[in-house]
This record gives C-alpha cells, structure tokens and sequence, in this order.
C-alpha cells in the first residue's frame, strides 16, 4: 500500500498536468481566434474609411482625366496649331494638353475602325486636334459650357466635344459613393461594437470564478478590471496592427494591378486612417472589457454557475 499512494499522487500530478496544458492550449487558441475576429472588422471599418475620406480624392482624380476634344479648322498649318496648343496651356482651368497630328488621328482610326476605312476617302478626313484635361473643379456642366464657349471663340477652332453624359453620371456617382460610405461605416461601427463585445465577452467569462474570489477578499472594482483591460489593449492593439497590415497589402496590390491607388490617396489621410483604425481597436475592446469586467463583478452567485 505505501507503494501504490506515491504512484496514486504521481498519476493525479500528470492528470492535472496535461489538464492544465490542454487548458492552457484553448485560452491562447480563444485569444487568437479574437484577435483574427477583430482584426476583420478592422479591416473591413479601415476600407469603408479609405472610400469615404478619399471619395473626393478619387472623383477629381477621374475628372482630371476626362478628355476634352478642341478640333481645329482643316486650313490650320502644324505650327499654328501647336501655338494654340501653348495659348491653352497658359489658360488657369486647362490641366494638361496633348497634340494630335492628322497621321497620328489615322492611325487611331485605323486602331478602331480597321485598315481599310481611307479606302473611302481621297482625302484625311481625321483633322488636326488637341485634347485638353481641365482641372477637377471645372469639370462639372457649367464649367464645361463656360470653357467650351471660350476656346471656340478662337478663329482656329472647328468644334470642341466633350461627354456632357459622362460628367452628369461621374457627380452623380460620387455623390452616391459618399453616401453609402458613410452608411456603410455607421452600420460598421454598430457591428465593430457587437461582434468584438461578444467577442471579448467569451474571452474573459472563464475568468469569471477568479474574478468572484477576488471580489470575496475585498480587491477594488478597479484592481479586478486592470488586469483585463490591459489584456483587451493588446489584442486590440495586435488586432489593429494585422488591420493595417491587410489594407496596405491590398493598395499595394491595387496599385500595382490596377491603378496608382497611392497617387490619388493623399499620405495625411492615409496616416489619419491608420490612426484612426489603431484607435478604434483599442477604444472598442478597452470599452467593451471595461462593461463586460463590470458586469462580472456584479454577477450573482446563480449567474456565477448558469
């Protein structure tokens, strides 16, 4: 028999052992599943800022690229009109211009209507042209009429066309990008707020029975809460930082494939949207382990076992 209790403790000692390890390996698999959990919210709340801080950015930058025809008369000699061409770049709402050569209008042509198209023709009938870009905050119908009105009061020009259309749909369309943004983030917000509560919630329940017998021998309201509010700024902390770490890959990968994302975006909105991401996933599980510890403590011996 005194063979068999030293073997009796050393059985129960490796039981609580692999207990305690197999507890050990849900709580850090819990506390990495929260901060993936947050992390997305973060990231989706972060994107949903990029578009609406940067609505502005993005629609001038389409504007700014909007082409507007100015078609000189057929008489008009090369010389002439690349004078005219320096007459529209002094002008303070023309952004850029470029010159289009009669050779250079054929082979566009050609490009979109196929090689044999001047077989109809004895003469060019592409002319001489210039397309002009103006500047974000004239690129709207008045504007354009205004600009329009203005160049064609030169003797040198036949006609200037431009997509009235494409201006109307292009506000339009920004207009309403602005708006679901900002719907999208409030409705973002409220779930950032939900999610990451219940998530911090689940997190820290376990922690329940330690926080009773803390409140039994007499520790404060805000001794019980340190602990966990420390933990609940790490993990937003980390969650923040994984975040910021998806949106950059994802510009990157869009200024890369697609468009100069980082041109359009101004550097302080960026850095005001990383703060700004930083701060909410701080503020939201800080916040929320502050209410979820509070009603722990206040919990009742019922709740305490249900």
């Amino acid at each position: 028999m005194q063979n068999l209790l030293p073997l009796k403790d050393f059985w129960s000692m490796a039981t609580r052992k692999k207990e305690n390890k197999t507890l050990r390996r849900r709580l850090w698999g819990s506390r990495v599943s929260t901060v993936i959990s947050i992390s997305l919210v973060l990231v989706l709340l972060g994107a949903a800022m990029l578009v609406l801080l940067n609505a502005r950015a993005v629609g001038d930058w389409f504007k700014e690229r909007m082409q507007v025809s100015v078609i000189l008369k057929e008489s008009v000699s090369e010389d002439a009109a690349k004078g005219f061409q320096a007459v529209l770049d002094s002008l303070p709402y023309v952004r850029t211009t470029e010159y289009v050569s009669r050779e250079q209008g054929v082979q566009e042509m050609q490009e979109l209507l196929g090689e044999d198209f001047m077989d109809a023709f004895a003469v060019a009938p592409v002319p001489v042209s210039i397309d002009v870009c103006l500047h974000a905050q004239y690129v709207s119908a008045d504007s354009l009429q205004m600009v329009s009105d203005a160049v064609k009061a030169s003797p040198l020009v036949d006609e200037v066309v431009y997509q009235a259309s494409l201006v109307d749909s292009l506000n339009e369309n920004l207009g309403r990008m602005t708006l679901v943004s900002m719907i999208l983030i409030a409705l973002l917000l409220f779930i950032s707020v939900v999610l990451i509560g219940n998530t911090v919630r689940l997190s820290m329940f376990s922690k329940r029975f330690s926080v009773h017998t803390m409140r039994l021998v007499g520790a404060t309201r805000g001794f019980i809460r340190r602990p966990f509010l420390a933990r609940a700024a790490l993990q937003g902390t980390v969650a923040a930082f994984i975040a910021l770490a998806v949106l950059a890959a994802g510009l990157y990968f869009l200024d890369r494939e697609f468009a100069p994302v980082l041109e359009i975006f101004s550097r302080e909105i960026l850095i005001l949207v990383a703060l700004s991401v930083l701060a909410a996933g701080i503020v939201l599980c800080v916040g929320s382990a502050f209410l979820v510890a509070g009603k722990m403590i206040d919990m009742s011996n019922e709740e305490l076992y249900s």
